[in-house]
């Protein structure tokens, strides 16, 4: 599987992150407020910021996400841990520009990113804050199912309490 092909539908287009997006992803990342529901809630500090954009990097399957319709960047989101045995993959470390949050543009994105997985994996996975209590009702509007908790270390970070999710392939396009 191949973590970062390119994704896109008429409204969002998202391409491989690149060491140069790193002060547009910043420009969005440094809203407090994007954070206030993460658990780590300091990301929009540069230096703080700049240890999670360098796992995004070091990730293999980081994207920035771009708005079709104005060229604007408004995000990012990522694949990671493909596991080729288990046939799971996860999805996550997805942020959004405000003017872009209850837009659809998450579920746009996150429907993309399953329908290509698909074609691999028999199972998606998210993590998701324990405190996220948004995330956590958005995925379950796409239907994943929490099915336990998980303390998480992220890239440079603490690890922190999550819930996982999954989304199974027969149940996305059931």
């Amino acid at each position: 599987m191949n973590l970062q092909p390119l994704l896109e539908d008429e409204i969002i287009k998202a391409r491989p992150l690149t060491a140069d997006d790193f002060e547009t992803l910043y420009a969005i990342a440094s809203d407090p407020q994007i954070w206030a529901n993460h658990p780590n809630k300091n990301r929009y500090q540069r230096t703080v910021f700049q240890t999670f954009f360098e796992g995004a990097m070091k990730s293999g399957g980081a994207y920035i996400i771009f708005d079709k319709r104005t060229g604007d960047a408004i995000g990012g989101t990522r694949f990671y841990d493909w596991d080729s045995v288990k046939k799971t993959v996860l999805i996550g470390y997805t942020f959004y520009a405000r003017k872009y949050w209850g837009t659809g543009v998450n579920h746009r994105m996150k429907r993309l990113m399953m329908q290509y997985a698909f074609q691999f994996a028999e199972r998606v996975i998210f993590h998701i804050g324990a405190s996220n209590i948004p995330s956590q009702k958005s995925i379950e509007k796409l239907g994943a199912s929490k099915i336990g908790e998980q303390e998480v270390k992220y890239f440079g970070e603490e690890p922190r309490l999550n819930f996982v999710y999954e989304i199974r392939k027969d149940a996305f396009f059931g």
